[in-house]
């Protein structure tokens, strides 16, 4: 979508960049040195007056954006050096820390032309734009979201998922002669896919418990929030990280419902959708100034309100008489996991646009925080429920 101009070409080091994307995280250390023409004393240095040079004499064929990017690491050094590494991190398109707080302290080169304020745009530039400014609180880099994204690939994994739920429902739509309240028909826990407590051992149901719904009231507000909030988050973030919260949020949901309510069966995808959608909310709140989305209060008010009644409608269920005695509806509190891994897991991916999360020391904690609360559950589902003498509803 929208064809950039490579930076890649407008420079000398630019093989030098491209071996860089070839590295292995651990290979950091043994980075290529500067070549002589710009760091002849092998300081790993370049002066700022060449770097400056190459921008001018390769002005025409670098995009204005990546410039104006490019200009502010020169400005944000005041020493008139630039470390070739963080030169080679950005031809890369992979930016350390480092390489961030010296892009933040040179914002003041950038020009003062909103990426909003331009004409002329495309359809599908358009839509990348606004994009940038639903998701990224910073200028620098909605700017640097527009210039690199291609749509190769596309959202793939959202669209997949959202499919997948819309196809299981229909099927069993159509074989329960049921669509509206479907959790109410006496067949309906009899599905391979539903987390039933009885049957826990079966560790996939686990996670394919997403593929089941309440009903068509139950399908219809988690796909209308996974493609609303799902697709912009991974056009920007990828599939890889956005599949991690959402399945982090599945996974959480199912084991929380094994601890809190263990006596309940789990459908929906909703915790993966309350990962995704809390994680975006409290993402917008911490940078509320940033963020340039319209009507940012109006949406999110719009937002709280569709995700209250959902949970409402869960809670509702939950203690409604069941149609399956003494086996109750499925339970509510996988939406609450959800939410527990958005404003953890979830706030450190999207706060952390295109830096490596391995560098955030929040980021082990919410990750070694996951992982204690797994164990625990793992073997609360393997001891608890014989040494509490939990009677279980039977098997479906």
């Amino acid at each position: 979508m929208g064809e950039h101009p490579s930076p890649g070409p407008a420079v000398a080091a630019c093989a030098e960049a491209e071996r860089i994307e070839e590295l292995e995280p651990e290979a950091e250390e043994q980075l290529p040195a500067a070549p002589e023409d710009f760091d002849p004393g092998n300081t790993g240095y370049i002066s700022t007056g060449k770097f400056r040079s190459l921008l001018e004499s390769h002005s025409s064929k670098l995009d204005p954006h990546k410039k104006e990017v490019l200009l502010a690491l020169a400005d944000s050094h005041a020493d008139g050096q630039i470390c070739y590494h963080d030169f080679i991190s950005l031809m890369s398109n992979k930016r350390s820390n480092s390489f961030r707080q010296a892009i933040l302290q040179g914002n003041r080169r950038l020009s003062s032309k909103a990426l909003l304020e331009e004409k002329g745009l495309s359809l599908s530039q358009r839509l990348i734009r606004h994009v940038a400014y639903e998701t990224l609180p910073r200028e620098i880099d909605r700017k640097w979201y527009y210039d690199s994204y291609t749509c190769c690939p596309p959202p793939w994994f959202m669209i997949t998922v959202t499919l997948l739920e819309v196809a299981f429902f229909l099927y069993n739509g159509v074989s329960l002669g049921q669509f509206v309240l479907q959790v109410t028909h006496p067949r309906y826990l009899k599905n391979s896919l539903v987390y039933h407590p009885q049957l826990r051992a079966q560790a996939w149901r686990y996670l394919t418990y997403i593929f089941m719904h309440a009903g068509i009231e139950h399908l219809g507000l988690n796909v209308v929030l996974q493609l609303l909030v799902g697709v912009p988050l991974e056009m920007v973030h990828g599939a890889t990280r956005i599949g991690l919260v959402y399945v982090a949020g599945v996974v959480a949901g199912s084991l929380a419902v094994s601890v809190a309510d263990m006596t309940a069966p789990v459908v929906g995808s909703s915790g993966g959708v309350y990962a995704l959608v809390s994680a975006h909310l409290a993402n917008i709140v911490m940078n509320w100034s940033g963020m340039k989305c319209q009507f940012k209060l109006l949406r999110m008010a719009v937002a709280l309100i569709c995700m209250s009644m959902e949970f409402g409608r869960a809670v509702w269920l939950r203690f409604h008489p069941s149609a399956y005695p003494p086996c109750p509806h499925p339970s509510f509190v996988a939406h609450l996991g959800g939410v527990a891994v958005g404003i953890t897991l979830g706030v450190v991916v999207l706060r952390n646009y295109e830096q490596r999360l391995q560098d955030q020391s929040l980021w082990w904690i919410f990750v070694a925080m996951y992982t204690v609360f797994v164990l625990f559950a793992v073997f609360w589902n393997i001891f608890a429920y014989t040494l509490l003498d939990l009677k279980l509803p039977p098997p479906p």
